[in-house]
C-alpha cells in the first residue's frame, strides 16, 4: 500500500467512521470541515480509487474503505521507524518515551501490551 497523504487522510476518516459514503457527501462534509470544493474532494477520492484504498461504485459514486484505519496507522508507524530509527522498535519507543509524561494509567498499559507480546 502506497503513502496516504494528509489530503487523503481527510477523506478516508469519514468512511473509517461510518462506513460506505457516497461522493456528493463526502464532498459535503469536507466542505464544511475543511472548506474544500466538490473537485478538490472528487481528486483526492480518485488518487485513493487509484492506490487500492478506496472502490467506488454506482449507483451514487459510493465510496467504500478498503484498508482499515489501523492498517494505515500501521504501516506509517513501520516507514517512520524504518526512516527515521534504523528499524530499531527500541529505538523508536526509547526515544518517544525520553520526551513523554506517562500517567500511571498509560505506563500500566504499556506494560500490559509489552506483556502480551513476550
Amino acid at each position: 500500500m502506497e503513502k496516504l497523504y494528509d489530503s487523503e487522510l481527510r477523506v478516508m476518516e469519514p468512511l473509517w467512521a461510518d462506513g460506505p459514503t457516497s461522493a456528493g457527501e463526502l464532498a459535503k462534509r469536507l466542505a464544511a470541515s475543511c472548506g474544500w470544493n466538490r473537485n478538490t474532494t472528487y481528486t483526492v477520492i480518485k488518487k485513493l480509487v487509484d492506490k487500492g484504498a478506496v472502490s467506488r461504485s454506482e449507483p451514487g459514486f459510493l465510496c467504500t474503505p478498503l484498508i482499515s484505519r489501523e492498517d494505515v496507522q500501521r504501516l506509517e508507524t513501520d516507514s517512520l521507524i524504518t526512516r527515521l530509527f534504523d528499524g530499531s522498535k527500541t529505538q523508536f519507543l526509547s526515544a518517544f518515551l525520553s520526551e513523554e509524561q506517562l500517567t500511571q494509567s498509560e505506563a500500566q498499559q504499556l506494560r500490559a501490551i509489552i506483556e502480551t507480546w513476550k
